[in-house]
Parts: C-alpha cells; sequence; structure tokens
C-alpha cells in the first residue's frame, strides 16, 4: 500500500508537458539509430586517414557486441536502481565513447572507442523503452507507435545522406561529435523534467549471470559476424566459438534459477505472451535488417540506381512502415485490442519478401517499390506492437528485462538475418558468376560478392551482366530464407493470447491483473 502511495505521489510531481519528456527520448534513440549509419558512410574516408584495412570490420564489431552484451544489464540497472539515473548514465558513456571516437589517431584506437560507445548505446534504446513504459499506460502507448517509427525511418533514410554530407564538408571525426550536441540537448530535458520514483535495491547485480551472458552474446554474435567471411563455417574457429556461447548461454539459464536478483529473471518467460513478442521480434530484426542491406544492392547492381541516394531507396518500405505503424497504434488505443496486427503483419511480411524473392534483372523500380510497401507495412505491424505487449505482460518491477530482453531477441535476429542471409547471398553470386563468367567470374568475386559502383562500371559488358544476374539469383535465395523464416512469426502470431491493454489509471477493485501484468500505471496519460 506504501509503495502505491510513493508512487501515486511521484507521478503527481510529474510535469503537465509529458511531450517535452517524449521529445528527450526520441532525440536519444535518433542518437541510437543513426550512429551505425553514418559511421558506415564515413568508413572509406576513416580508413584512408588512420589505414588498418584489415581491421575495418572491428570498428562496427566492436561497436555492435558491447550493444547486445550490455543490452540486459542496463536494463536490470534499471530495475533495481532506477530508470532515470541508469538511463542518464548509458547517454554519458554513450557522448564520451563518441567524443573519443572522434579524437582517434589510429584504427585500434577507433576500435576501442567504440567498443566504449556501444557499452552506453546498449542503455539507449531500453532506456526510452522502459522510461515510456512508466510514463505511458499501455492501452494509451499505442498512439506513440508512429512517432517511434518515425525517427527509425529518419534514421534509416537520412543516415547515408547526413554520413556523407558531413564527412565531405566537416571530416569524418564529426560523425562522432555530431552525437554530442544532440546528447547535451537529451541530457538537460531528461534532467530538468523526467522525474520517476526513487529506487535502492540492497541487493548485488549478478555478476556471474552477466558474465556468461556477456560471454555467450559475444560469442554467436562473432559467429554470425566471422562465419562465411573470415572463417569457413566449418572452421575450427567457428565451432569454439559455438561451443563456448552454447555453454555459457546453458550456464546462464542455470544459474538465473539461482541467482538472488537474475539479469534476466526466468519467469518473465512463463508469460506466453511475452515468449511469442520475443520470438517475433527476433523473426522482425531478422527480416527487418537483412532487407535493409539487399534491398539498396539489389537497386544499385541491378537497377542501376544511385549509391548516393541508397537511403531513398527505402522509402517504399520505410513509408509504408511509417503510416501503418501509426495507424495501428492509434487503432489499439482506442480499441485496446492488438491480435490483428501481429497476425495481419506476419502474412504481410511473408507475402512481401516471397514478392521480393521473384525480382530478376527485368524487374522495374515502380514493381520492386510495391513489394517493398508490403514488407513495410507487415514490419510496421509488428516493430512496436512486440514491445508493447512485451511490457504488457511483465510487472512494473521488470519492466526493464522485459523491454531490454526483447530488444536484445531483436538485436540478435538482425545479427543473425544479416550473417545467414548474407552467407546464402554470398554463395550463390560466386556459383552463378562462375557458371555465367567462368574464371574471370570467380576472380571478380572472390574478395567480395558486392562489388561498389566504381568497380561495376569498369566490367566488360559481358561480365556485368553475369554480375547482374549473380546478384539477381543472390537476392531471390536470401529473401526466400527470409519468407520461410517469416512464417515462424505466424505461427506464433496465431498463439497471441488478446490480454486487454491496462487503462491510464488505477484498476477497479475486483479488477486482476492479467498474464502476470502490473496493477496499476502512474495515471500520467492526462498530461500529453
Amino acid at each position: 500500500m506504501a509503495d502505491t502511495k510513493t508512487v501515486e505521489t511521484e507521478a503527481e510531481k510529474q510535469p503537465r508537458s509529458v511531450r517535452v519528456v517524449l521529445l528527450a527520448l526520441m532525440i536519444t534513440m535518433m542518437l541510437a539509430m543513426l550512429d551505425n549509419m553514418i559511421v558506415g558512410t564515413a568508413m572509406p574516408t576513416i580508413v584512408g586517414e588512420l589505414g588498418g584495412l584489415e581491421h575495418l570490420s572491428w570498428v562496427v564489431t566492436a561497436y555492435t557486441l558491447a550493444t547486445a552484451a550490455s543490452t540486459p544489464i542496463w536494463g536490470k540497472i534499471g530495475d533495481m536502481y532506477g530508470r532515470k539515473g541508469a538511463f542518464m548514465t548509458s547517454i554519458v558513456i554513450f557522448l564520451i565513447g563518441s567524443a573519443l571516437s572522434g579524437m582517434a589517431q589510429n584504427m585500434g584506437e577507433l576500435i576501442g572507442f567504440r567498443a566504449v560507445q556501444g557499452l552506453g548505446a546498449g542503455g539507449l534504446m531500453v532506456g526510452v523503452m522502459a522510461i515510456i513504459g512508466d510514463l505511458i499506460p499501455p492501452r494509451e502507448r499505442g498512439k506513440y507507435q508512429g512517432m517511434m517509427a518515425g525517427v527509425m525511418a529518419l534514421a534509416m533514410i537520412g543516415g547515408p545522406l547526413v554520413g556523407g554530407t558531413i564527412t565531405d564538408n566537416w571530416g569524418w571525426r564529426w560523425s562522432f561529435y555530431i552525437n554530442l550536441p544532440l546528447g547535451v540537448v537529451s541530457l538537460a530535458l531528461i534532467s530538468a523534467v523526467l522525474h520517476l520514483p526513487r529506487k535502492r535495491s540492497q541487493s548485488r547485480i549478478d555478476y556471474l549471470g552477466a558474465t556468461l551472458l556477456t560471454v555467450g552474446i559475444t560469442s554467436i554474435v562473432l559467429v554470425t559476424t566471422w562465419g562465411g567471411s573470415e572463417y569457413a563455417w566449418s572452421s575450427a574457429r567457428i565451432m569454439e566459438l559455438i561451443g563456448i556461447g552454447v555453454a555459457s548461454l546453458i550456464g546462464f539459464v542455470f544459474w538465473q534459477t539461482r541467482a538472488t536478483e537474475p539479469i534476466v529473471p526466468l519467469h518473465i518467460f512463463r508469460s506466453r505472451n511475452f515468449t511469442l513478442m520475443s520470438i517475433i521480434g527476433f523473426v522482425t530484426g531478422f527480416v527487418m535488417f537483412g532487407a535493409t542491406l539487399f534491398l539498396p544492392l539489389y537497386q544499385q547492381s541491378v537497377q542501376g540506381a544511385s549509391a548516393t541516394n541508397s537511403g531513398l531507396l527505402l522509402l517504399p518500405m520505410l513509408g509504408a512502415m511509417l503510416v501503418t505503424s501509426m495507424v495501428a497504434g492509434r487503432v489499439t488505443t482506442n480499441s485496446g485490442k492488438y491480435k490483428v496486427f501481429p497476425l495481419v503483419g506476419s502474412v504481410a511480411m511473408v507475402i512481401g519478401l516471397y514478392l521480393l524473392s521473384t525480382m530478376d534483372t527485368g524487374t522495374s523500380r515502380l514493381t520492386s517499390g510495391v513489394f517493398m510497401a508490403v514488407v513495410g507495412l507487415g514490419m510496421g505491424c509488428l516493430m512496436q506492437i512486440t514491445m508493447l505487449v512485451a511490457q504488457n505482460s511483465v510487472e512494473m518491477k521488470d519492466m526493464g528485462v522485459a523491454s531490454s530482453s526483447t530488444t536484445l531477441f531483436r538485436t540478435l535476429g538482425s545479427s543473425f538475418g544479416v550473417a545467414i542471409m548474407g552467407a546464402l547471398f554470398n554463395n550463390r553470386v560466386q556459383d552463378v558468376m562462375s557458371e555465367r563468367a567462368g574464371a574471370l567470374g570467380s576472380k571478380l568475386t572472390e574478395q567480395s560478392a558486392q562489388l561498389d559502383a566504381a568497380s561495376l562500371a569498369k566490367l566488360p559488358a559481358a561480365a556485368r551482366e553475369a554480375y547482374q544476374h549473380a546478384v539477381s539469383s543472390g537476392t531471390h535465395s536470401a529473401f526466400l530464407l527470409g519468407a520461410v523464416v517469416a512464417v515462424v512469426a505466424l505461427v506464433a502470431a496465431v498463439f497471441v493470447k488478446e490480454v486487454p491493454l491496462k487503462g491510464a489509471g488505477p484498476q477497479k477493485d475486483g479488477d486482476e491483473p492479467a498474464d502476470g501484468a502490473a496493477a496499476t500505471q502512474p495515471p500520467l496519460v492526462e498530461a500529453v
């Protein structure tokens, strides 16, 4: 009873303008999503100045590893010691890593500083989702889906364009420094207007669980990053990493049943909806990042589109995702119903990916744009609904770990998607090039199955035509695999239970929290 009064007292202290808090959260979300896309555009210039081409992949891998490994830990720290402090700390670490990365003098320093940046980034998206979970009741949370989808679309479209502009006019170091003013604004707004109940846990962080989880996640990400590129899938190094990863994760699950304050409380998976949303989130990550990787490649190599405008090539998919997400959010808010969206989204994703797999060298941009829009429609139904339903399926005290676990599954899905679809694509391209262009084809793609625009323009007409057929065949295999994987999301969506979303105020007497969800939420929706 005392705890409820404390929450209500703190809620009354909240400023009327929750939109200011949401603005700060969206800025932080933008930081998390923009970084890799801006830096990716600047990488050729960075390598040209710092050297170390052989370590290029580690600039991205170090960041990805640190982000994935720290994500569940930030969620647990927020649950134990307070969301606001954990979130602001993660922003500060991210900004320190950004500043240091901008000052790097060699590739080794840049890789190390990117790892620091990734440690902070692990808490950014989790913090945004968990704080929104604290502030906005699930029934009202749907109307903000469009805002989050808009930020995501803006980051995907604007990232490469902003990265190119900054690198050309200010230099590559500003690809990192640009985070600083945005981060400072976000910190100032959060510090001034965000008021959440203070927490102080007497329990200690589960260091053994954190170590086992970090080792397991790191091994998995390295397998998906190195497999088929740095090392053959059947090589001893990949087998060792798989063994270490599996052993660590089994040990982690065993330890979580005994730890006083587990990093990922296994009881949250007793909720059927939470488990299903984790599966759907994994599949969505698998499909989305695979699509954003191969669609621009197909349009540049086969349809002759400009690489400079690569972000704009995704507009049909991202636009459909934005509109659908806004509609889904409004309908969910008005009706409290949501099961239809995972079902419709999964069906659309399967159909859209299958349509993309039918593209060949004669497919027009209009046709491919329609196919992309179908995929975007599916992802728009799934992207934010998975987080909303996952958060609605746990108690308030587990909001952080629910948000971080869902984010982690999506991150791992994207890692697996890029790796497996990439391996399938590369193998198919090399096979077709060998068939159509003989020894010359094998030589052209022995280093990489992805030729840049300059290399493609220098090819003889016959070799260029062979490469276009090879890319078309490679994307066919990759998207067909994506369609098969998306069927898993459809099966999971069928079993989702329509648990009523909690409204803006405390439940009426006699109401029971459904599916393990918390009984009350701070009545903050009126401030919006």
